[in-house]
């Protein structure tokens, strides 16, 4: 427990919950149920995304490709459950496999190939969403299966099942980064590829499958963006990634790689979507919301690049006021 709850989740816990108090003592809506249940089926994606961001991450990656891979794969499951028929759970299988090999894509041209994952990602970004557009047209796809809107809007005992998700993701990834030899190998592989080299472990073989990883939950966040809105279209997920990334780097994730906490992920991902709730029920334009969500990337990778610079200024300072304390109490004496 003390490995799961160190200083890595404190900080970004606090920070979400500090946001949190300032909207509500500046939003009047913010604690209606209503809201607040909204609020909970709007972290559920972003937050499964943003667990395979984080790893890959880890592993001393990036991936920009998310969001395009939900349009892309939200058309697949689309294309296969309407119009080609096929049953409701092989689709579903089928889209979790495909979300997994591209994503394995992503990692086999980063670790095989040497080109740098930004660039591989940056890619895909592009051509999944043109892919996505190749299906019926460029046109959405509605209606797709009675039995596909209860696997976002289902509940179990008055809960909500992206909630059981949530748990059950986090859960299995803070086991996997924490008690897995494949964890601790992304964590070595992020922070030293050269030493973990060295030590033995296979730096593209990790790598590959931090990104196929990433491509899984990917293909979860689809599967429930679908069932979300009963479609599929090749405009979804615009921005996802970027909102992924956000909740990685706001939950203490170095972009250099090779640290950060997965549960962190969850409390930035709480971050990120709270503060842009407070801006819906405020009326800000999405133009203004797109603005901050950059400048909170921002400050926080900031934050991470000082991150040694701030805790020896902030350690001088409490040195400095010992001393000071110290001198006033031998000279009171």
């Amino acid at each position: 427990m003390k490995r799961i709850f160190d200083a890595q989740l404190l900080g970004p816990l606090a920070a979400m919950l500090l946001v949190a108090l300032v909207v509500a003592l500046t939003t009047d809506r913010f604690l209606d149920l209503g809201n607040l249940s909204n609020l909970a089926l709007q972290v559920s994606i972003v937050s499964l995304i943003a667990i395979g961001s984080s790893i890959v991450i880890f592993a001393g990656g990036i991936d920009l490709s998310s969001g395009s891979m939900v349009a892309l794969l939200t058309m697949v499951l689309a294309t296969l459950l309407r119009d080609m028929g096929i049953p409701f759970w092989p689709t579903l299988i089928g889209v979790l496999v495909l979300g997994t090999l591209l994503g394995g894509l992503n990692g086999v041209l980063t670790a095989f190939l040497r080109i740098p994952s930004f660039i591989v990602t940056l890619s895909g970004l592009i051509a999944y969403r043109g892919l996505a557009l190749m299906f019926n047209n460029g046109s959405p796809i509605f209606s797709l299966h009675p039995n596909l809107e209860p696997v976002f809007y289902g509940s179990v005992f008055g809960i909500p099942l992206p909630f059981f998700y949530i748990v059950a993701f986090y859960g299995a990834a803070t086991v996997l980064m924490i008690n897995t030899r494949l964890g601790r190998e992304i964590y070595a592989v992020g922070g030293n590829p050269a030493a973990a080299r060295l030590s033995g472990i296979n730096v593209r073989r990790v790598q590959t499958y931090a990104f196929a990883i990433a491509g899984l939950m990917t293909a979860v966040g689809a599967i429930l963006m679908a069932a979300r809105l009963n479609s599929g279209s090749p405009n979804y997920g615009q921005t996802l990634e970027l909102q992924a990334i956000a909740a990685a780097v706001v939950g203490g994730a170095s972009l250099a790689g090779g640290r950060g906490n997965i549960l962190s992920t969850l409390a930035g991902a709480l971050t990120i979507v709270i503060v842009q709730n407070a801006l819906n029920l405020n009326a800000a334009p999405s133009a203004v919301q797109n603005v901050i969500l950059g400048l909170i990337i921002l400050v926080a990778v900031g934050v991470d690049m000082w991150r040694a610079e701030i805790a020896r200024a902030l350690g001088g300072l409490v040195r400095n006021r010992s001393a000071k304390e110290a001198k006033e109490a031998k000279r009171g004496t």
